[in-house]
């Protein structure tokens, strides 16, 4: 035993997180599912290559309305 060691420590963060996990275990899955609706989607190069050719440019300012 190293005379540097400090005893354990959990925060109380991480001691409410622990304990919800403990009492809901599928919090997890449904946390994965819902991720995978929004971001773990799979990309698609051709599509990404025409999203970005179709993209106009900004005018430098805005809000500057057109001249008649």
């Amino acid at each position: 035993m190293s005379i540097f060691r400090r005893p354990d420590y959990t925060s109380d963060t991480t001691q409410f997180i622990e304990q919800l996990k403990a009492q809901r275990p599928e919090l997890e899955a449904e946390q994965r599912q819902g991720r995978a609706l929004l971001w773990d989607k799979q990309l698609r190069r051709n599509e990404q290559q025409e999203f970005k050719e179709a993209r106009v440019a900004q005018k430098p300012y805005v809000y500057q309305t057109q001249p008649t």
